[in-house]
């Protein structure tokens, strides 16, 4: 009896595998380090936490140490879920073909963005040409709008980082804000929510890039369709409850949702890396 049991159930696991996660299966959510790890741990987690609730699973931040990191990270189906700026999810599927798009964000309304090259406001720099013999900060070399976007803007104007007297990337947007706000650079390349969140404090618009698509939550191709199905499901709904909304305005206080996105989405912007990588500038 036991013997024909165990027949039957192998059988059954054999024509009717799982199409949902294991029970003691941890799923991991990847992020790219665009700011400090605690604050990253802060915005994600209360994400984290709601996916897990309707998974029945545990759901694990991983922090990589760089851009690169988390680019290779989610091209070898080392995260199973991942939160990625334009510029490495384009960078992505150059090196390791397409990954799942889950959803991008929308913010203000809008699922599009910009970067701004600032300087201080008491600065004698008034235009991208006169930071010609002048000191520029950049974030992360693979940074979407701490360096891909405004490094084109830059070359459009005429100003390569050859006619600079010197540029430097300090990791973060944050970082690139204070050092201009402090005098340790005369401009230098953020996105837009962090102009406006230093300000006030002196900051100066330059010049603004061309709008991209948004951030963007992609998934390992070693998840089921079902799994993938239900993660966008999840995402896109999340600004339908009061609980969903506070997990967005956790990751950024201006996100207004999350909406559908396609590869083709990002083609505006594939086609700035492209030009930079004729001139041999590559993330």
């Amino acid at each position: 009896m036991k013997k024909t049991l165990f027949r039957l159930l192998m059988f059954f696991l054999i024509l009717c595998p799982f199409n949902t996660l294991h029970a003691d299966h941890v799923l991991t959510l990847g992020v790219h380090p665009y700011l400090q790890a605690s604050e990253i741990l802060e915005k994600f987690s209360p994400l984290a936490d709601y996916l897990g609730r309707q998974f029945g699973h545990t759901i694990d931040i991983r922090i990589s140490k760089d851009y690169k990191e988390h680019i290779n990270r989610i091209g070898r189906n080392d995260v199973d879920i991942a939160y990625m700026g334009p510029a490495s999810y384009v960078s992505l599927v150059d090196r390791y073909g397409k990954k799942p798009i889950l959803a991008r964000l929308e913010v203000k309304g809008f699922p599009t963005f910009q970067g701004m090259i600032v300087a201080a406001k008491n600065s004698p720099v008034k235009t991208l040409e006169d930071l010609a013999g002048k000191r520029m900060a950049f974030g992360d070399p693979n940074s979407t709008m701490s360096h891909l976007v405004p490094r084109y803007v830059l070359r459009q104007s005429g100003v390569d980082i050859t006619r600079l007297s010197k540029h430097a990337f300090i990791n973060n947007h944050h970082n690139v804000a204070l050092g201009v706000l402090m005098g340790d650079y005369d401009a230098g390349a953020v996105k837009e929510e962090t102009y406006y969140h230093y300000k006030d404090r002196g900051l100066r618009v330059l010049a603004s890039t061309p709008r991209i698509s948004e951030h963007l939550f992609v998934t390992s191709t070693s998840l089921n369709n079902e799994t993938v199905s239900q993660l966008r499901e999840i995402l896109v709904g999340l600004k339908e409850t009061g609980e969903g909304r506070k997990i967005l305005s956790s990751i950024k206080g201006s996100v207004t949702g999350m909406v559908p996105a396609v590869d083709g989405d990002y083609e505006n912007l594939r086609v700035i890396l492209k030009t930079l990588a004729q001139e041999g500038i590559t993330p």
